[in-house]
């Protein structure tokens, strides 16, 4: 990068005036729900979800009952009631999905999911407010994410809008060296897009609170100047049409509070990001407007791709501490949930827009990185058990809120279902059953299980499974466009097959996964806050069997304990069992850039094959990005460029302190720098905590420049 850059680039500061909003804190205990329906929720509301419902119930009560005929040949013993009472939650789990699918085709192929008014082919609509995108950020590549700022910037000047838009980095990085490069990218970006584009840029010295804190912190310094915010992700993309057709909306419906997209994924490369962004593409669609079709106007929030009205949130949004130590409590890690539900019980109306398109984001890029992501969000949703009680909330937010606990619950319960499975076939095989028990009894237990009948409950249940996917294949294919974007009708099938195979045998290792980590919550173990990987997912592959060797493990004592009953039920428990045996390498192949599939047109989607506008100008300014700003260490970046430490020394602010608070990492850096006389000798003895202390405060910047002035290439 350029070593000098003149200080008029610099020609607004890196945050605008202060609008100060009060954000008060929101009680879970006490507060009612507000009585009016909103406007905007669609007649008729109440039946669709009696007839949700309705059909859910009544597939359970059929599978149920035929689940309990396998075991009527004798009484129910213990584990056999066990086993009908894991049946009928996790059953029903499947229906309530089968049945929101199903929903979700006919609203698809029938022109439903048109919410609000919005309509992506009618011509940009006029604004009369202010619109803020906040891209918050932690840890992220700097390039890669100022690269899609700078795509939503170009296609809002291209449709003349960019003067009702104001564009906020709001960072919590504590990685030094990103924290400057954020900085330098910053200031590249504004340089390039010139005075008709307000980008601003905020870091905070403690990322209290995570995301919710980030956003929290902007609404009440910054919240005032605007009637609406669209919150995005670090891989978020928006088209210039649907951010603008966004903001429309919410003037046009006052008592709108949130609207949520329905993101499409994109940018995948790796074998498991194509299965995620293949799987999304053909499946997705059908969920998102089979709750769209039931959600109405109590919809959910999934904290990014989202617009929200700022007063809104602002007065009814602000998330307590949950009481208690981590994990459970303290900050709330599924915020978004939480939030839609604060609004919703405030009488604003939350909606889905499964219609509206031109909403992207990136897949983890490994079954790895999934892994880190799920066990966050794992905890986050286990902590809404907290919040289930809270007073006035909605009873679809409360149903939100379930459904996504029930996401994770789900993993041990069908493991335990599995055991219990394999224990009572164990009981059956090498336990001399006891026909006629101590007491009186007219008749004996004959201890008899309906294969037949078990054949057929396997099947209907792996049925519910399959059809959604039979029907977004359908549905996918019927549109033109659409089914020779995914490389035709054929390799759209091969892909389903594909995506159904592979996912099949991942399911268990998600299982256990899963499992293990409601383990670890329930014992009181935190998951932390971590970067997420975008592009590469290998892995060392000692690290890949270190961290797969305990569902390699499970798979050897399930098939073990089969073999031992029958080879039957070896074959039957097989697509476990031989998921769980190929977890190591299933998580190496899948981590590895997709080259093969890629190049025989499978697991193809529209946007990869001709990717959208937005798309593509985002990648072609990532790649000419990539090469030509490769940023270097912190302190070399604020050495050899003026104006970025003008721009880094004005945005610090020192903090408050009582007598005697000392700020140990600060001490022990100053201490240390002490020691040294040149850059290099200080970077080879401050640990990374120290160089973000010395980089906080204006006295460690210089006891860093003074050095750096004392380095040999000064």
């Amino acid at each position: 990068m350029d070593a000098v850059r003149d200080a008029e680039d610099l020609w607004h500061p890196p945050l605008p005036p202060e609008a100060p909003l009060v954000m008060p804190v929101q009680s879970l205990g006490t507060g009612r729900r507000a009585r009016e329906r909103p406007p905007t929720s669609p007649r008729g509301i109440g039946l669709r979800r009696a007839a949700l419902i309705a059909a859910t119930v009544a597939l359970t009560a059929l599978a149920a009952y035929q689940m309990y005929l396998v075991f009527a040949a004798g009484a129910l013993t213990v584990l056999e009631a066990l086993v009908l009472a894991l049946f009928v939650v996790l059953f029903a789990w499947v229906a309530f999905s089968f049945c929101t699918a199903c929903i979700g085709f006919v609203a698809l192929m029938f022109g439903g999911g048109r919410t609000l008014g919005i309509d992506l082919e009618a011509p940009p609509p006029a604004l009369s407010t202010r619109t803020a995108l906040l891209a918050p950020t932690y840890n992220e590549d700097p390039v890669r994410l100022t690269a899609r700022i700078e795509a939503m910037v170009g296609a809002l000047s291209d449709v003349g809008v960019m003067p009702h838009f104001d564009v906020f980095i709001l960072s919590d990085t504590l990685d030094p060296d990103i924290w400057i490069a954020e900085e330098a990218a910053f200031l590249r970006l504004r340089a390039r897009t010139g005075a008709d584009a307000q980008i601003f840029y905020r870091h905070r010295a403690s990322n209290e609170g995570r995301k919710a804190g980030n956003i929290g912190e902007w609404v009440r310094r910054f919240g005032g100047g605007y009637q609406q915010m669209i919150v995005l992700d670090a891989d978020s993309l928006m088209s210039g049409a649907t951010i603008v057709q966004l903001a429309a909306a919410m003037e046009r419906h006052p008592r709108v509070g949130i609207i949520q997209t329905l993101p499409t994924i994109v940018g995948g490369r790796t074998l498991f990001a194509r299965l995620q962004q293949f799987a999304g593409r053909v499946y997705g669609p059908l969920i998102g407007y089979g709750l769209a079709w039931w959600f109405g106007a109590d919809g959910n929030y999934w904290g990014h791709n989202a617009a929200i009205r700022v007063a809104a949130f602002a007065a009814a949004a602000g998330l307590p501490p949950l009481r208690g130590p981590k994990p459970f409590g303290g900050t709330i890690l599924s915020h978004d949930f939480i939030e839609a539900a604060l609004m919703r019980r405030a009488g604003w109306a939350v909606h889905m827009a499964p219609a509206l398109g031109g909403s992207f984001e990136e897949a983890p890029p490994s079954l790895t990185d999934h892994a880190i992501r799920d066990r966050r969000w794992c905890q986050g949703n286990l902590q809404h058990i907290a919040v289930l009680p809270a007073r006035g909330l909605h009873w679809v937010s409360r149903l939100h809120l379930m459904i996504g606990i029930g996401a994770y619950l789900t993993a041990p319960m069908w493991l335990l279902f599995l055991i219990l499975g394999l224990l009572i076939s164990l009981q059956a095989h090498f336990i001399r059953p006891e026909y006629f028990p101590r007491g009186f009894a007219l008749f004996p237990q004959w201890p008899v299980v309906d294969p037949v009948r078990a054949a057929y409950v396997f099947a209907g249940t792996f049925g519910l499974l399959l059809l959604p996917k039979l029907l977004g294949l359908l549905a996918l294919a019927s549109e033109r466009d659409t089914r020779r974007g995914a490389g035709g009708a054929a390799r759209a099938c091969a892909g389903v097959l594909i995506e159904t195979l592979i996912s099949g045998l991942m399911a268990p290792v998600l299982m256990s996964m899963q499992s293990r980590a409601v383990a670890q919550i329930l014992r009181g173990r935190d998951a932390g806050w971590h970067a997420q990987r975008r592009d590469d997912g290998t892995l060392p592959l000692r690290e890949i069997v270190r961290g797969y060797l305990g569902q390699t493990a499970l798979g050897v004592a399930l098939a073990a304990a089969a073999y031992a009953i029958s080879l039957p039920l070896l074959w039957w428990m097989s697509p476990v069992i031989l998921g769980l045996l190929l977890a190591v390498p299933l998580a190496a192949l899948t981590a590895r850039p997709d080259r093969g599939l890629r190049a025989l047109g499978l697991l193809a989607i529209p946007e990869e094959r001709d990717p959208p506008e937005i798309v593509a100008r985002a990648n072609h300014l990532l790649a000419a990005r990539a090469t030509a700003e490769r940023d270097d260490e912190a302190v070399s970046l604020l050495s050899g460029d003026p104006a970025l430490l003008d721009l880094h020394r004005s945005m610090l602010t020192e903090r408050e302190r009582r007598r005697g608070d000392i700020e140990v990492d600060l001490v022990v850096a100053l201490a240390k720098l002490e020691e040294t006389t040149t850059v290099a000798e200080a970077l080879e003895v401050l640990t990374p905590r120290e160089k973000m202390a010395l980089l906080s405060s204006r006295r460690g910047v210089d006891a860093l420049m003074a050095r750096a002035s004392n380095s040999p290439s000064s």
